[in-house]
């Protein structure tokens, strides 16, 4: 049955709203999918908490086994998954399998590590609870909402739904209006791989208030993807309900090319770190700060490498097209105002439709547009700087701070740098490495966000922790009643004085 079909079949009611999802290059409809209503959401958080509690009961290997299986759905339909993307949000089919087996190993981390992190265990009472066994383990909220993004529509959700589910969630998914077919492809594998828990992994899709209703139906814990503006929205939606957010908001990530680096090395990974996807990445990199000892060479070869891109939707083609169309109007802004503002462009600037052709700026005014702001486009500001100081100092006063790179060949000088930048992730001598790192967490501070997924932090994120003490034996004296001693206090006081006082 075809997709747009499937997508007719699931609409029941022909009175329910619908949208049709487009691909970008040709405009040919991909699905019509419903608009799902308040009721309709709230229904389905409800199915999700039922889900919830069969779900969590299964234990840690009950529920990795059944990951395992949905991993391994995933693995063997990888080209048609990333067929999908492809028309869907029109990024190269290379990189969209690239997006699906980076999603899959999360997958199969998550799952495997969920024990170890979130089981039951002992810690050391301390001095003033000797008498007592202390416990700590981490209980599932229940369920989980994602509001996922369309720029990475396998990948980035799957950091909420991989991590939320091993911990022993229900989730309930809104994927982007931009790509809901990705998201109903993925809660129908998960029902045919996971068929005694199908409830546990829903999709709802729709528009923005589609997403509104799932902030407000109750659910444990809201893990968003998507914009500043739009995060504030999401957060006051939740905020009736006192509903905790995770919230992975945009980037304006920063290389910094020291005078040491390998040049060579540096503006590949700058112009892939830039370009691919479109520049779609908000851990893509859009500002570089390089010495002036290398400036020159580092621009000479940026300018080079990019000269040979092409955008495009055939199979030679380097990035597709930009998924939505007003985000052209932001690359078009961005590129106007920084020339405006007495930058100029060493490459590309130019707008054809939906495609926008690899863009660099030089001389580009810290105050502009370029700058400042998420562009979300294949466009990449160079700027000269004294030393790697000035490149840090230039990279923190950005409100983001999501993620950037570090270019050096000291390994102590990049690690010094990488650990000053503010910012949630830092790669050295790469870009976006992080990111592939099930155990590291991903994450920004700022305007970049707040919460973590992935790794170890990534599967807390969606827990309460639980902390229970046991009373293994009784003291003589029981300072935690009113039948204590009056000599009680002045003894406790020498004794913490004797452990804990000569430390000045």
């Amino acid at each position: 049955m075809a997709l747009a079909q499937q997508a007719d079949a699931s609409l029941g009611d022909r009175s329910t709203p619908t949208f049709a999802s487009t691909d970008p290059a040709s405009g040919a409809v991909v699905g019509v999918f419903p608009v799902r209503d308040e009721a309709a959401v709230r229904a389905a958080v409800e199915r999700a908490r039922t889900a919830a509690e069969r779900w969590a009961g299964l234990g840690f290997d009950g529920r990795r086994r059944r990951l395992a299986a949905y991993r391994g759905s995933l693995a063997r339909r990888v080209h048609e998954l990333a067929d999908l993307v492809h028309r869907e949000n029109g990024k190269p089919h290379a990189d969209a399998v690239l997006e699906t087996t980076l999603a899959v190993d999360h997958l199969a981390w998550a799952g495997a590590h969920a024990r170890t992190v979130l089981g039951p265990r002992r810690v050391s009472p301390g001095l003033l609870a000797a008498n007592h066994a202390a416990y700590l383990e981490y209980q599932p909220l229940g369920v989980v909402g994602v509001i996922g993004p369309w720029n990475y529509p396998v990948f980035t959700p799957m950091g909420s739904i991989a991590y939320a589910l091993a911990a022993g969630n229900a989730v309930v998914v809104k994927p982007s209006e931009h790509t809901p077919a990705v998201g109903e492809w993925l809660a129908a594998a998960w029902r045919a791989a996971v068929p005694d828990a199908a409830d546990a992994l829903q999709v709802v899709t729709g528009l923005g208030e589609t997403g509104a209703a799932l902030c407000r139906a109750g659910v444990g814990k809201l893990a968003f993807t998507g914009s500043a503006a739009t995060g504030r929205r999401v957060m006051a939606a939740c905020a009736e309900t006192l509903t905790p957010v995770l919230m992975e908001l945009g980037g304006k990530d920063a290389m910094i090319v020291d005078d040491d680096a390998d040049v060579a090395a540096a503006a590949d990974a700058a112009v892939w770190g830039a370009m691919s996807n479109a520049g779609q990445t908000c851990i893509g990199i859009e500002r570089v700060y390089a010495t002036e000892r290398v400036y020159d060479a580092f621009v000479a070869e940026v300018t080079a490498k990019v000269r040979g891109l092409r955008p495009g939707s055939d199979d030679a083609a380097a990035y597709g097209p930009m998924t939505m169309p007003g985000q052209t109007d932001v690359v078009r802004r961005h590129v106007a105002d920084a020339v405006a503002a007495g930058g100029r462009v060493a490459t590309g600037g130019t707008v054809e439709g939906r495609y926008v052709a690899p863009t660099v700026l030089l001389d580009v005014p810290e105050t502009s547009a370029a700058v400042r702001e998420e562009t979300f486009g294949p466009t990449l500001t160079v700027t000269r700087v004294r030393n790697a100081e000035e490149a840090l100092e230039r990279t923190n006063a950005n409100a983001h701070g999501l993620a950037g790179a570090v270019f050096s060949g000291s390994r102590a000088r990049a690690m010094d740098l990488a650990r000053r930048m503010r910012s949630g992730m830092t790669s050295v001598n790469s870009v976006l490495t992080f990111a592939s790192v099930p155990a590291l967490p991903f994450g920004g501070v700022g305007e970049s966000g707040f919460g973590r997924i992935h790794g170890a932090d990534g599967l807390r994120e969606f827990t309460r922790a639980k902390a229970i003490t046991r009373r293994r034996f009784a003291l003589p004296v029981d300072l935690m009643s009113f039948g204590r001693p009056a000599s009680a206090a002045d003894a406790l006081a020498r004794v913490v004085g004797l452990v804990h006082g000569r430390h000045r």
